[in-house]
């Protein structure tokens, strides 16, 4: 797993820094738990697993970034907010990164706490503040959806990244001489084509399921916007 390292891996922050982020995402998933009770039912509940699982399963893919010579992966934010929105999915990135950390080493155990905030905790709210955001002013047709899904992928994988930036700026054990703007521009430009990839994965992925089950899309039963005749639901039929 050396060469297809996805996480933070241990000792590239120090210890205090990794510390406060633990106490940030234990804070996080507290909230998330009692938060997630309330949406859970005989629907989200089995989703939650099924999200968990895809999410596991293909973030172990890794597909070649050219332009920075290393390889992305899907991170899963803008995917578990649509499906199951903030709270379960939010808890659902976390068990994925504890399991890859503790199981297959992917990601350093004491580093777990900066992780879950980049990507459990920071891509998740992004994501789905921008999924709220789009559903309001889109039309909920599989275009409209797969562009929503698509522009919160993206958006939240280089809103995630720059978490890493701020983290290595608080904590980082390397010394960058100053160049802290050329991290920022590397991780910028490097999860730019990552989230062009999350995009798309995303993107299939909620239109193959809202044209099945559309009550199986969270951001589709939480929005407000009525449907209308020519919208996702009416593909699938509303249960």
């Amino acid at each position: 797993m050396e060469n297809l390292a996805m996480h933070i891996s241990n000792g590239i922050i120090n210890g205090p820094v990794a510390a406060l982020f633990a106490v940030i995402a234990l804070v996080a998933m507290a909230v998330a738990v009692h938060r997630g009770r309330q949406d859970l039912d005989d629907r989200l509940a089995p989703m939650a697993g099924l999200v968990a699982a895809f999410i596991f399963a293909v973030q172990m893919l890794n597909f070649p970034i050219f332009t920075a010579g290393v390889s992305g992966h899907l991170l899963g934010g803008a995917l578990a907010a649509m499906l199951v929105g903030p709270w379960v999915g939010a808890l659902c990135i976390a068990v994925v990164l504890v399991v890859q950390a503790l199981v297959f080493g992917d990601g350093g155990v004491a580093m777990l706490g900066l992780s879950i905030t980049n990507m459990g905790v920071i891509a998740v709210a992004v994501a789905y503040l921008l999924i709220a955001l789009l559903l309001r002013v889109l039309p909920r047709t599989p275009a409209g959806l797969a562009v929503t899904a698509f522009v919160a992928a993206l958006i939240s994988v280089v809103v995630a990244a720059m978490g890493f930036v701020l983290q290595y700026w608080l904590g980082g054990t390397a010394d960058l001489g100053g160049n802290l703007a050329g991290l920022a521009g590397t991780m910028a430009v490097s999860h730019l084509f990552i989230g062009i990839g999350e995009g798309l994965i995303t993107a299939t992925t909620v239109v193959t399921v809202a044209k099945v089950r559309p009550d199986l899309v969270y951001a589709l039963r939480a929005a407000r916007k009525p449907v209308g005749p020519a919208s996702v639901p009416a593909v699938g039929g509303v249960r």
